[in-house]
């Protein structure tokens, strides 16, 4: 018994203390890279021969260096510099220094000394011309060091005289890109050239090796000089000279380079006189300087001559006589300087002699003067553009075709009489080259009216093969005036005919009779009778509307009438009729047209007067109100916060509405109208997903609106690709807005995921992408952070150390709640904000005549199509066809189907291959395009890409990229009908 109680007594009292031990604090690793100067130290000095310390070097310069061992690693360079003998292994060296000089966050002023002082002791001339490009690298790295340009410039002016080609070139190189800017300069009068100025010494110095012996420093010096100009140095007028004389160099380089030295002393100083070798004669530098590069379009190089060719479309200011000389291969008389009559007497009167009669004309005037002394410009500048024309380059060709149009544009006599030239240019056997004539004329069509007969001669070319020249010459005419009507009915019957023999060109046939018609509307009234086949007495048939050459001679006819009151008293009454249905069916093409006609009218007149006869003033509202009307409409929805369920909802089916009704009626606000429509159709679908009644019932008790709640998350993410990419002009604010929306339809998708059976197996990698997605929301948008107040994202970022910490389960329930307390984001417009469009021209889907071929065989469907505000098309459009049968086939057009008519404009023409099993009866295919993204374009241009010598280890991996395509165009419908093969 006392056992017992003992034993109940150290039971009770008794109680086993247990001490934690304490944990001995982890040790921090620092990780530390190892250092690049050493490990190359430690590889030169294994190298036991030159080969081996190229090779060490040679793998050394494909690896990134850390802007803290740059200096490390350049003195390990130099010291093995000086320990080398081998000239292979210096100029390595040499050669690493320049960019690793560029790194950066490295400041290369600390080695400016040691890479000067290794010039002192080298031999080598190609090592020494390497050194002097590493200085001229450092030297542009330290731009605002005087001291350092200024020892860099000495100690080129030093080595000036190296016996090297290649040293000589680098010292000019580096007096050209170093050579002081703001140093005074010397006075234009004195003209000695000469000047105490540090300027003025650098422009002699450099101007001193225009004579080299060799044509590679010639040619460096020259361009030496040109980099002095581009820097701001006003280059001085005794140059000039110097210039000229190297205009008939050996060399093709020093000839270039004198076209553009010339050239620039002829734009700065265009008005200064300078004489005429061997005679008394002065004239303006720009007229002597025009004349030198004309008589360099004869060149023997052809890179010559196409630089020489360029050059003279940008002397606008040469006098016009110099100007047409270029025209003609003949000299003019105005270019030739004649002695007077007191000249001529006073010759004679100084001779002596008088005519005594027995000689045949001996007093006769002598026109045989002598071209090199007295002509005002070289006879071989004559006809300089002539000479260009018909050069056997047809790069020259074009060159001079490009500078014949920047001259017309600015006179408007020189552009009559260039006239004829370029349209024989027409007939040039290279596609380019006639292309770029079709253009350059339009360019300059408001200065010229065409003739008869130079109007054959461009209509001669609408039966070239090539889409692209017949489109070019269908523009062209539609901006070109003519002189007579005759000028008119040859335009029209060739037009015609090009209708016919390509019916593809039908658009662009009717938009060029639009605009000629519009221009000559007193060259088409005469031309009203026989084009519509009218007769004063009898009734002719009703032609076809159908027919396309009809449609076209209408076109003609209605623009003219707009600017010709009495146009439409010529008119037949189905005429009238055609036009009301013109107007109805192409009113891009068909004017709107009025009619003043007294009480009694014919029928259909009365219907097509009372059509168009609407004022203007019942047109839409004014872009002003129209932009007052959308803000107003944002912020009128900003406001549903304090709505009930319903009563927001019906307010956001409202703003919907109206949004893209004015989007409808304001064109140039339709692209911002659309984009806050979708944006707000997302927040409905939104709001209808989040109901109480979804949330608050078991799922089984809720299929249904749990199907149409995953339908709207879905339909959100697509609608937000589609605000994201199938917009232009957005700010980054707008696309985090947009990345907000598509985040919370994650978050929705995460929630409903949870409450299936089948996706709590993946309720953990679900939670595990979400959480990568919010922290890529917050790497790619921190700036826009603040402007994202009250929001889910905001609200997601207070609880993110949660959500890294909980389960699976709670951060299904901390993000519903979330969900549902979040608010509607402000939506804020850019300037602008355009809509990326399609439309499809050819094939028009109005044919009822099946596309027929053989079963297993192809056919060619052609695609013309217009594309506005797409950017970069040639990797983002695509066309899709789709089959009855369900198939759908995918096809990327090439590259060089794409056109670029205008600024934010593509044409794509091209080829879609069909084929298909027999079918039993002809069925219907739809064609329509496509626009390719990719999410992971967002994080390449919201990222800023970090340098390659601070690595990419520590940012997160961005978001799986997404890709899909969205529907941009309408589809077409075109009848195909596969037969079976003949057996």
């Amino acid at each position: 018994m006392a056992a017992h109680l003992k034993k109940r007594v150290y039971e009770e009292f008794s109680k086993v203390v247990q001490i934690p031990q304490e944990e001995a604090p982890a040790k921090k690793l620092r990780l530390s890279k190892p250092s690049k100067s050493a490990a190359l130290h430690i590889d030169l000095c294994k190298a036991t021969n030159s080969t081996d310390a190229l090779q060490y070097l040679l793998q050394f310069a494909r690896k990134p260096v850390e802007a803290e061992s740059v200096e490390g690693v350049i003195r390990i360079l130099l010291e093995h510099y000086y320990k080398e003998t081998d000239n292979s292994v210096r100029l390595k060296i040499a050669s690493l220094l320049g960019p690793l000089s560029k790194t950066e966050g490295f400041s290369p002023d600390c080695i400016v000394d040691d890479a000067v002082n290794t010039l002192g002791n080298e031999k080598s001339h190609q090592v020494l011309a390497q050194l002097l490009d590493t200085l001229l690298v450092i030297g542009t790295q330290l731009p605002e060091s005087p001291t350092v340009t200024l020892r860099l410039i000495e100690v080129a002016c030093k080595h000036l005289s190296d016996t090297y080609f290649g040293v000589r070139n680098k010292c000019l190189q580096l007096l050209g890109c170093l050579g002081a800017v703001d140093a005074p300069l010397a006075k234009d009068g004195d003209g000695s050239g000469t000047s105490s100025g540090a300027a003025t010494d650098v422009q002699s110095i450099i101007s001193d090796y225009f004579g080299d012996q060799d044509p590679r420093v010639r040619t460096a010096a020259l361009k030496a000089m040109l980099q002095l100009h581009e820097r701001g140095m006003k280059i001085h007028q005794i140059i000039y000279e110097q210039a000229c004389r190297l205009l008939s160099d050996d060399y093709e380089q020093v000839r270039s380079a004198a076209v553009q030295m010339v050239w620039v002393l002829s734009q700065l100083y265009p008005e200064s006189i300078v004489p005429i070798p061997s005679s008394n004669e002065e004239i303006r530098l720009v007229d002597d300087a025009f004349g030198k590069i004309s008589h360099m379009v004869s060149d023997g190089s052809w890179m010559v001559r196409v630089q020489a060719a360029k050059t003279l479309g940008s002397m606008l200011q040469v006098s016009p006589h110099f100007l047409e000389q270029t025209l003609d291969k003949k000299l003019m008389s105005d270019l030739r300087r004649k002695r007077t009559a007191h000249e001529r007497a006073k010759e004679l009167f100084a001779s002596g002699e008088f005519s005594s009669g027995r000689k045949w004309a001996d007093d006769a005037p002598k026109e045989k003067l002598d071209t090199n002394t007295v002509n005002l410009i070289a006879s071989g500048a004559c006809g300089a553009f002539v000479h260009g024309l018909e050069d056997e380059m047809f790069e020259v060709r074009i060159a001079a075709v490009e500078a014949l149009c920047q001259l017309a544009r600015s006179s408007t006599s020189f552009a009559e009489k260039c006239l004829d030239f370029l349209v024989d240019m027409f007939n040039d056997e290279i596609e380019e080259v006639r292309l770029q004539s079709i253009h350059v004329l339009r360019e300059i069509s408001t200065h010229i009216t065409l003739r008869e007969d130079q109007l054959d001669t461009v209509l001669a070319v609408l039966e070239d093969s090539s889409r692209d020249i017949r489109e070019a010459l269908h523009e062209l005419l539609g901006y070109t005036n003519v002189s007579t009507k005759e000028c008119i009915q040859l335009a029209l019957l060739e037009l015609l005919k090009n209708l016919n023999k390509y019916p593809t060109d039908r658009n662009s046939v009717w938009k060029c009779l639009k605009f000629l018609g519009s221009r000559h509307p007193t060259l088409v009234l005469p031309l009203v009778p026989e084009l519509l086949s009218t007769h004063p007495y009898f009734d002719t048939p009703e032609p076809d509307m159908d027919d396309p050459a009809y449609i076209a001679v209408l076109v003609l006819v209605f623009n003219a009438a707009t600017s010709c009151p009495t146009m439409p008293a010529l008119f037949s009454d189905h005429t009238f009729r055609h036009y009301a249905y013109l107007r109805d069916s192409l009113s891009h093409l068909v004017p709107p047209l009025r009619v003043r006609t007294g009480n009694t009218q014919l029928p259909g007149r009365k219907q097509v007067c009372g059509l168009d006869s609407v004022d203007s003033s019942c047109a839409s509202g004014s872009v002003e109100s129209a932009q007052l009307f959308l803000q107003q409409s944002l912020n009128r929805v900003s406001t549903i916060q304090n709505l009930e369920a319903p009563g927001a909802q019906d307010l956001l089916d409202l703003t919907i509405r109206d949004l893209q009704r004015l989007g409808e009626l304001q064109t140039e606000l339709a692209g911002a109208a659309d984009f806050c429509a979708t944006y707000l159709h997302c927040q409905l679908l939104l709001m209808k997903a989040l109901q109480e009644k979804l949330w608050n019932v078991a799922v089984p008790l809720c299929l249904k609106q749990n199907v149409t709640a995953t339908a709207a998350a879905q339909q959100i993410l697509e609608e937000t690709y589609k605000l994201e990419f199938l917009y232009g002009g957005l700010e980054s604010r707008q696309v985090a807005t947009i990345h907000h929306v598509r985040l919370q339809a994650k978050a929705l998708q995460l929630i409903l995921t949870a409450r299936t059976r089948q996706g709590l197996d993946l309720l953990v990698s679900s939670c595990e992408k979400f959480l990568q997605d919010v922290e890529s929301f917050q790497r790619l948008f921190v700036a826009e952070l603040p402007h994202l107040q009250d929001g889910f994202v905001d609200k997601l970022v207070e609880l993110m150390p949660r959500l890294s910490s909980c389960k699976a389960a709670e951060l299904v329930k901390i993000l519903q709640a979330t969900l549902r307390q979040s608010g509607l984001l402000q939506l804020r417009l850019p300037e602008q904000i355009h809509r990326a469009t399609a439309a499809v021209i050819e094939p028009t889907g109005e044919s009822d005549n099946p596309l027929r071929f053989t079963t297993g065989l192809v056919v060619a469907l052609d695609i013309d199509a217009t594309l506005e505000h797409v950017q970069d098309p040639q990797n983002t459009v695509k066309v899709q066809v789709l089959y009855p049968d369900g198939q759908s086939h995918v096809i990327h057009p090439k590259p060089g189907d794409f056109r670029k008519p205008g600024p934010d404009r593509h044409r794509l023409i091209t080829q879609v291959y069909l084929s298909h099993t027999a079918w039993t009866e002809p069925s219907q295919i739809e064609v329509r395009l496509l626009l390719a993204y990719s999410s992971s374009s967002t994080f390449l241009s919201s990222a800023s890409r970090p340098g390659w010598s601070d690595g990419v280890d520590g940012l997160p991996p961005p978001e799986a990229a997404v890709e899909g395509t969205i529907p941009f165009s309408k589809p077409v419908k075109v009848y195909i009908m596969p037969k079976p093969a003949r057996r």
